[in-house]
């Protein structure tokens, strides 16, 4: 039963958003729900946690209330977002031409495991976001080049912060990844500081930064081209048994 203090929208995913394949793009569907928490407001992180994957095309109930925000299907909880009051360590900046040029090594192009990804998939330029992170020589960092695809605004023209955590997400894992290798993302964790424009081009980065059993660790960055920051997140990976 919905209480008078709760809301609860029905959502769907649509396949374009996919990550693995059947099931959405985890930074992605993360966003989505700490928009339904936030709305527009970027007062303070977020903190998601992906419990099971999120099916495509297929009515889920998004509900929230006070500071937490979840997504089901039928009984299964699938996502859950609550605020945070953490300040996030970001990556150093990579200018866009040194980010850009780092791509031509993104592990991705020789082996991908999810090719139909929206962020960093070989989808068609203005379909997927086309994020491929490469090592950025004589540091510790993966980078791309992000030009944003004027399809991915919204009916008011704005890119969603759901995008922006789309970049946020798949470049951690790339931080670790070798070509064909996988993990799934379990939490992100992010703060959206500024807009993100369609057209513009940002830099991207991230750094792995640390392994725990299964678990893989990193944080990323969207950067604008002199450096600002305009979104900053850490995430943890869970690689399969």
């Amino acid at each position: 039963m919905t209480t008078a203090a709760e809301l609860q929208t029905v959502v769907t995913v649509p396949a374009r958003f996919r990550g693995p394949e059947g099931s959405a793009n985890g930074g992605w569907i993360a966003g989505t729900v700490t928009e339904a928490l936030h709305g527009a407001r970027h007062d303070s992180a977020v903190e998601v946690t992906l419990h099971a994957p999120t099916p495509l095309e297929a009515e889920l109930s998004l509900r929230q209330l006070a500071n937490t925000a979840t997504l089901t299907h039928g009984d299964t909880l699938l996502v859950e977002a609550i605020s945070v009051a953490e300040q996030l360590t970001a990556p150093a900046f990579v200018p866009f031409n040194e980010a850009a040029r780092a791509e031509g090594g993104f592990a991705g192009l020789a082996d991908h495991a999810f090719p139909g990804c929206f962020s960093c998939g070989l989808r068609s330029p203005g379909d997927g976001l086309r994020i491929f992170p490469g090592s950025v020589s004589g540091t510790d960092l993966v980078a791309a080049g992000w030009r944003v695809p004027m399809t991915v605004t919204d009916e008011d023209g704005v890119v969603p912060d759901a995008v922006v955590w789309a970049a946020l997400d798949c470049a951690t894992g790339w931080a670790h990844f070798k070509p064909g290798e996988f993990a799934l993302l379990g939490r992100l964790t992010a703060k959206v500081e500024r807009r993100v424009y369609p057209g513009g081009t940002y830099s991207v980065v991230a750094r792995a930064t640390g392994r725990e059993g299964r678990k893989l660790f990193g944080e990323s960055a969207v950067y604008e081209v002199d450096g600002t920051l305009v979104a900053a997140a850490k995430a943890v990976w869970i690689t399969p048994a």
